[in-house]
């Protein structure tokens, strides 16, 4: 693509997205599917007699994309106002021996939501599989890093010990979620209009054919290889607009819990990731220093982006008026392409930050042994409990020995919580073996095997999408 960089541009004509999803929600695409339902419709009332071969035949040699001529549509479309009609019109201008016949009975619809499904399926499939990938990647980051203790943060404060790769497995699930919801909607919900007319009734149809129309709306579906719904209005039901958006949303959702979190733990403060960066990458105009999180800070822009749009698809559902308005026209050019173009600019960006992110055992260990001995004051008080010990009394000489702790940590020395514990003359009446519980890497429970649980039990997907694409991109920018 040349952009014209003297008009407004959306960044998702030229800087955010792929190519091939780009192309997917292209103008010229877009048409193309116009033509293929068209031709399938030819084809279906040409087994009914409607349309003789010749006509068929004709209708069939500007079916494909090369005969899509969209300046010439454009131009009549500036005159009559309305774009699918406008395209009709090129198209039967072309096919002068069938253009006659071209969308005989059809209204709008049975074309243009036909044709969004077409594209929607296509572009749905290119987003699970791409999930997969980041799926892939980080259950490979599970098998790496199972074993690796660090630190475990709760509102932003250091908690207790868990893996790395439990933290991997987090972040596993979510999308092991995300897919599931996916494949549900291709399954059950990613359905056309079907070829039912202006209102749903299937009236023109039945006009046309004397009979019950309905085996010709199989045999138009089955070709276009798209399930059509039992009822539907002038439109497929506009619920499923919100439910996919909905899809698009969650796993959107998931990608912003990483990026979030990888911002925090990249932080200095914390410096136990790294995005990858390339030799020459810039972080500040100012600031020459600066290694800024730009490729997770994209994530989380993006991603609270796509979730905006659906507030405007459920409203697109709630006011469906009757059989059918046009106030969701104009949104719907915006809200369905640009929320899989951000996601799938996302999901790029996801993947290169796992493939290349950096990993700093030194400040995860500089973390841990900061932080960790806190973790066992728990441990603690559940052994001197057991030996039948006041629970909250306990609970609150932990505490003020823990405060006394972090006075000096935070002053940058060594924790000396158990040295505060051995010499407290209220807890040294207890029987307890601080030597054995001062091994806070080992109180992390089941982690390590919960998390090679979740990693086995991602295997059947990995295995089913085994032969998916390999999609190798870069971010746009």
């Amino acid at each position: 693509m040349n952009p014209d960089f003297n008009n407004f541009l959306s960044p998702f004509s030229w800087r955010y997205g792929s190519s091939e999803m780009r192309v997917l929600f292209s103008e010229k695409y877009k048409r193309t599917q116009w033509r293929k339902i068209w031709y399938a419709l030819a084809l279906s009332q040409y087994e009914y007699g409607l349309i003789s071969k010749s006509e068929l035949n004709n209708i069939k040699k500007f079916s494909s994309s090369s005969s899509v001529n969209i300046p010439r549509s454009l131009a009549i479309e500036k005159k009559i106002r309305h774009d699918l009609m406008s395209e009709i019109k090129t198209f039967s201008t072309q096919a002068k021996k069938g253009g006659g016949k071209i969308h005989l009975g059809a209204t709008s619809m049975d074309i243009e939501d036909n044709a969004d499904m077409l594209i929607i399926r296509e572009a749905l499939t290119i987003i699970l599989e791409k999930t997969v990938d980041c799926m892939d990647l980080l259950s490979k980051k599970i098998k790496s890093y199972n074993n690796t203790v660090c630190m475990g943060w709760t509102h932003i404060q250091p908690a207790e010990p868990t893996t790395l790769g439990y933290r991997f497995s987090l972040y596993t699930q979510d999308l092991f979620l995300d897919i599931k919801n996916i494949e549900f909607i291709l399954e059950n919900f990613a359905f056309g209009k079907g070829i039912k007319g202006a209102v749903g009734t299937s009236a023109s149809y039945q006009r046309l054919l004397g009979k019950n129309p309905q085996n010709l709306e199989n045999m138009v579906m089955k070709k276009l290889n798209l399930k059509s719904f039992l009822i539907s209005s002038q439109t497929y039901p506009r619920k499923v607009d919100f439910l996919i958006l909905s899809a698009l949303s969650s796993l959107a959702q998931s990608l912003h819990k990483f990026s979030i979190d990888f911002r925090i733990l990249q932080s200095p403060p914390f410096g136990e990731f790294k995005e990858p960066r390339t030799k020459y990458q810039v972080g500040s105009s100012a600031m020459p220093f600066k290694r800024n999180p730009m490729m997770s800070e994209r994530i989380s822009s993006l991603t609270r982006y796509i979730s905006s749009f659906l507030s405007v698809a459920h409203s697109n559902a709630a006011n469906s008026i009757l059989e059918r308005t046009l106030d969701d026209s104009a949104n719907r050019r915006i809200i369905i392409p640009e929320s899989f173009l951000a996601l799938d600019e996302c999901l790029i960006i996801y993947s290169k930050i796992l493939s290349g992110m950096e990993i700093s055992k030194i400040n995860i260990n500089k973390n841990l042994n900061a932080y960790g001995p806190f973790a066992l004051i728990e441990p603690l008080m559940m052994d001197l409990s057991k030996q039948g010990k006041n629970r909250q009394s306990l609970h609150e000489e932990f505490r003020k020995i823990s405060l006394k702790a972090w006075d000096e940590v935070e002053l940058g020395n060594p924790n000396p919580l158990f040295e505060l514990i051995s010499k407290n003359k209220n807890l040294s009446k207890f029987s307890f073996d601080i030597e054995n519980l001062s091994d806070y890497s080992k109180h992390i429970g089941n982690a390590p095997e919960r998390a090679l649980l979740l990693q086995k039990s991602i295997s059947s997907i990995l295995k089913k999408y085994k032969n998916r694409p390999k999609r190798i991109s870069e971010p746009s920018y």
